[in-house]
């Protein structure tokens, strides 16, 4: 169910309908998937918080939710600077209902297994996002100021990615 999910993930960040169709996302576009993305982040850490029985998973979550929080702060503060609205797309519509259909599944499990599904979900999630950066978001982009904070985004992220993984070796 995992990669089923993670492959959700990527096909919605990578090949939405609007991309697969060879259209270029907007900077407006682009900003509210981007926020998106980390709107689902902080509330899958925050239903970790609120179910984890491992200290590490619940530390992982807290520096999720302050860091996503951080960023889309950052991110709402630029489009307001900008006079941008962020415009919603198929992709973030996509994120979202694939985002919600995770969190009730992670919802039914407690515990070690919870523990697990939870932190091999952040690591396939934060590769799917910072792939979708890396390959579409940070290349469309034309405002420079959106463009840097997606570049810092990006290395904050792929920080998280490898937290998760450290954090998922720990458990096995």
């Amino acid at each position: 169910m995992l990669v089923r999910f993670s492959a959700a993930i990527a096909v919605s960040l990578l090949s939405s309908a609007a991309l697969a169709q060879g259209a270029k996302p907007t900077d407006p576009q682009i900003a509210h998937i981007a926020y998106t993305a980390g709107v689902i982040d902080i509330a899958a850490a925050k239903q970790a918080l609120a179910k984890a029985s491992d200290k590490n998973i619940k530390a992982f979550a807290e520096d999720m939710v302050r860091d996503h929080e951080a960023v889309n702060k950052q991110a709402l503060d630029l489009v307001k600077k900008l006079k941008v609205t962020p415009e919603d797309n198929d992709t973030s519509r996509t994120l979202s209902k694939n985002a919600a259909d995770k969190l009730a599944e992670l919802g039914k499990l407690k515990g070690a297994e919870f523990d697990k599904a939870y932190v091999a979900n952040e690591v396939a999630y934060h590769k799917a996002v910072d792939s979708a950066l890396e390959t579409t978001l940070i290349p469309n982009a034309n405002n420079a100021e959106l463009k840097s904070l997606l570049q810092t985004g990006l290395k904050i992220f792929q920080g998280h990615e490898q937290h998760a993984e450290h954090v998922a070796a720990a458990l096995k």
